[in-house]
């Protein structure tokens, strides 16, 4: 898919940052700004549904969401256009499926950087400032919070795994699958992601880093990390639009068309 340069500029001046060579230390750069900027959430994905959309968004919808409404996108959003950016600015860079419980329904990018290949994904909900290595002697490991994440080593099919761990607990995980994909590959999981009995079809999930932690809505569940401390409070479901207005800089009556239709909501870890 071809895209405007002059979008690519936009991107980058709302994430602050100024072109520059396709470094390992620029790539750190944007991937953190990223995180920090635009938050993985399906508040934008509810309202595009009721607008008739069973697709990402176009490049201007996202980057208008982004700078008018603070939206951002869950992963096929985020990471593809993330992955749109870095291809513009120079990368080594392949677009790449990764199998949860089903295969090929997450999408991340693979960079490679004298001749070492980071994962990249801004769509995970996680904390992820910083690409992933994925050739390693031995697991990397970091916590995050009341959560911990490790990154288990490419095998011989160069597959590798991410784990997510709360407490003690395997609560989520995803593996990389190698082949370099097109967008187009990812059509029906998409619009799959759109159905009326989809997960982000009936649940609100809206995560936001900071520079010292984040703030996470996982439906009636509100947990706010600061210097890796975190604290989590229970809200009605009354209360969701408020909150995300205050938390999450989404204005008021948007949110309300998106999720004002809720009865109840579904655990998004089903």
């Amino acid at each position: 898919m071809s895209l405007p340069d002059n979008l690519f500029e936009i991107y980058l001046k709302l994430l602050g940052i100024k072109k520059s060579l396709p470094t390992y230390g620029f790539l750190c750069k944007i991937t953190k700004a990223h995180l920090i900027k635009i938050p993985f959430e399906n508040i934008s994905k509810l309202l595009y549904k009721k607008q008739g959309l069973t697709n990402i968004p176009d490049l201007p919808t996202f980057l208008e969401g982004v700078e008018k409404f603070n939206f951002g996108g869950t992963c096929y959003t985020n990471n593809y256009y993330l992955y749109c950016l870095l291809e513009y600015l120079g990368f080594e860079i392949k677009l790449c499926g990764a199998d949860m419980k089903n295969p090929d329904v997450h999408m991340i990018s693979i960079v490679k950087i004298d001749e070492q290949e980071f994962i990249v994904d801004v769509g995970y909900a996680a904390p992820f400032f910083e690409p992933l290595p994925i050739c390693l002697s031995k697991d990397l490991a970091f916590n995050f919070g009341e959560e911990k994440y490790v990154v288990k080593s490419k095998d011989i099919n160069g597959r590798a795994k991410i784990e997510q761990y709360s407490g003690n607990k395997l609560q989520h995980w995803y593996t990389t699958n190698p082949l370099k994909r097109k967008i187009e590959d990812f059509k029906k999981v998409i619009a799959d992601s759109y159905s009326d009995d989809a997960i982000f079809m009936n649940a609100v999930r809206t995560t936001r880093f900071t520079e010292t932690g984040s703030l996470v809505l996982k439906n009636l569940y509100f947990t706010k990390t600061v210097n890796g401390f975190s604290s989590t409070t229970k809200v009605s479901l009354e209360d969701i639009p408020s909150l995300i207005e205050m938390n999450f800089g989404m204005p008021l009556n948007v949110v309300k068309e998106a999720v004002g239709h809720f009865k109840e909501l579904k655990d998004i870890y089903s």
